[in-house]
């Protein structure tokens, strides 16, 4: 389970230190840096899939993913006597992101190359470092891969140090072009680990949804991302997995209510509702837009093959009220599986989840002179122990 959380110059987030728990709910108003925390998570995610760089340039390049304000904010600019402004740097400039957990750690800081270089692409970010640790906290001895700049190294099984360095490029993570269970296996632990975190954003259900077509079904373990498999996954989650829990997450949201899916000589899945009181099922093309973002969800939540980590940002868009219960009841299900982290700014949502789970923690963000910062936290001393590598 990861513990703790660190992202350093990411838009608001100029550094934000988070407790994590087995069920974490993150909240907030808007405009506090919720959304640059989930984005920063997927940022994350992708440098085990060698998208960092890709990803940034998505975002408009990493000059514009960078904190945009002063590096230092001084007395004068907290008590409102004078405005923040510009002054010369102390220190690198460089989007870092990590985790830590009770076995391993990660952290990566990424910045501009040196200038000087003759090539079309000179505005790649590059990883300036890169470290992989034992333990909840980066220490010295506790390093197992270290990378600097273009170089790698790594422990060996005595401890101590590899002799012979190896070189990678300066725009791949090392998860991804040093994953070499034979030199240093704990790299590729990290990896897949952070490859079988799943991220859940907004859902479509229009007319033209991928969930609304009736299409070939196979065995789908995991709902994909846009939800298009949506029967083929919950037809699984009927033959393989959580046939309890899926039946009552059903009843908790329409009562009297049950699932179906019919299958056509074709091998085409078709999604059906069947509801009291009504003498036929209605299709999925039927079904209201917040009946169908809820199904959505249970077939996420309920999945046979539960990730590490799974991350929800906003379950509640187009729910009513009082399908914030039973979503609440699904989320805490799948906490006893997997760890989760919700992002969300519905305050009912944050307390149906609270009751329905009782370890769930809250971690309420807001916004300090422009940085994101935990709400009700005195200062650094009070935030998990993180120490970023230094260049």
């Amino acid at each position: 389970m990861l513990t703790t959380l660190a992202v350093q110059n990411y838009r608001s987030l100029r550094d934000l230190v988070l407790p994590l728990s087995q069920l974490t709910v993150v909240t907030g108003a808007n405009g506090s840096g919720k959304s640059n925390l989930y984005r920063a998570m997927r940022l994350l995610a992708d440098a085990a899939r060698s998208g960092a760089v890709a990803a940034l340039a998505r975002e408009g390049g990493l000059p514009s993913t960078l904190w945009a304000g002063p590096e230092t904010i001084g007395r004068a600019v907290r008590e409102g006597s004078a405005p923040p402004q510009g002054t010369v740097r102390t220190k690198s400039v460089g989007l870092r992101l990590g985790f830590a957990g009770d076995e391993f750690g990660y952290a990566l800081d990424l910045g501009m190359p040196t200038p000087g270089e003759d090539s079309a692409f000179n505005r790649d970010p590059e990883f300036k470092r890169e470290c992989v640790w034992s333990g909840p906290v980066l220490r010295k001895g506790a390093l197992l891969a270290d990378r600097d700049g273009p170089v790698v190294r790594t422990r060996e099984q005595d401890g101590a140090w590899g002799r012979e360095p190896h070189r990678i490029p300066v725009t791949d993570s090392m998860l991804t072009s040093f994953a070499d269970p034979r030199v240093s296996p704990e790299v590729l632990v990290v990896r897949e680990r952070i490859r079988s975190w799943r991220f859940y954003d907004h859902f479509r259900t229009d007319a033209d949804a991928p969930a609304r077509q009736v299409r070939i079904g196979t065995r789908t373990p995991v709902l994909d991302h846009d939800g298009g498999d949506l029967a083929a996954a919950l037809q699984t989650i009927e033959e393989i997995g959580d046939r309890d829990a899926l039946h009552t997450a059903v009843e908790n949201a329409f009562p009297g209510a049950r699932l179906s899916v019919r299958v056509g000589e074709d091998g085409r899945f078709e999604l059906q509702l069947h509801q009291y009181g009504l003498l036929r099922p209605l299709s999925v093309a039927e079904l209201s837009d917040g009946t169908l973002r809820y199904l959505l969800w249970v077939a996420a939540l309920l999945s046979p093959r539960p990730p590490k980590l799974l991350v929800l940002n906003e379950p509640e868009t187009s729910l009513h009220p009082s399908l914030l219960p039973a979503l609440a009841a699904l989320i805490a299900t799948a906490a006893e599986r997997t760890q989760v982290v919700v992002v969300t700014h519905a305050r009912p949502l944050v307390q149906a989840v609270q009751a329905a789970a009782d370890d769930a923690s809250l971690v309420e963000l807001e916004k300090e002179f422009g940085a994101t910062v935990l709400a009700d936290a005195p200062g650094v001393l009070d935030r998990p122990v993180w120490h970023w590598p230094k260049r």
